[in-house]
């Protein structure tokens, strides 16, 4: 019997598709244009700031300020962030399923912002099925910083070492090991799968 007794998820890119590129494709013309304008514009850091908390009013007034000849990409990232939304990932909402299903309890700490968020919860409804969650923009905090991990942990009495944390990104999963919570770096539901069972969680 596996001596695990919570499952922590990620959601973008683990349980939801998540890509700017959906939106940013029916807005400019060539797929080379939209790389450039995700690596040089409306670049991951900038989205970071987000995540952690900054408003995007804000965030959009000074970056097209910045490049105002792109101001109308830039707002779009906002206004339309919806369409960046793609499918659940729906192999692995099974995983979830069978999780539920075993009792384990299961929690979100997600890198997201806290103006986006609530239009994921409206749009998933296995984002009903946690026991809870840690949104990075109503923190202040975001991953890999140790310290949402460990409000996670203090928010809903977790051990660390009765812990698995789930994420794409292997500088979080690093973070998680580092203080003693089992993380597995997610690659595909086939894999996830595989390093459950070895848990003894299926």
């Amino acid at each position: 019997m596996s001596l695990i007794t919570s499952v922590v998820f990620d959601l973008g890119n683990v349980l939801i598709d998540w890509n700017p590129r959906y939106l940013y494709r029916k807005l400019i013309p060539t797929e080379t244009e939209v790389e450039w304008f995700l690596e040089n514009i409306c670049d991951e850091k900038w989205n970071a700031k987000h995540d952690a908390g900054y408003p995007f009013s804000d965030g959009i007034a000074e970056h097209s300020k910045k490049f105002p000849q792109y101001s109308e990409l830039i707002r779009a990232w906002f206004s339309r962030w919806e369409e960046m939304l793609g499918d659940p990932l729906e192999e692995v909402v099974e995983v979830l399923s069978a999780l539920k299903s075993s009792g384990i309890s299961l929690y979100i700490l997600s890198n997201w912002s806290a103006e986006t968020y609530p239009v994921a919860e409206r749009r998933f409804d296995f984002l009903d099925w946690f026991d809870g969650k840690v949104i990075s923009g109503e923190t202040g905090m975001i991953k890999p910083d140790p310290n949402i991990y460990k409000l996670l942990m203090k928010t809903y009495g977790l051990t660390p070492q009765k812990t698995v944390f789930i994420d794409d990104k292997s500088v979080n999963v690093e973070a998680a090991n580092a203080l003693g919570i089992h993380g597995i770096h997610f690659k595909n539901a086939s894999k996830l799968l595989k390093d459950l069972r070895k848990l003894e969680l299926l």
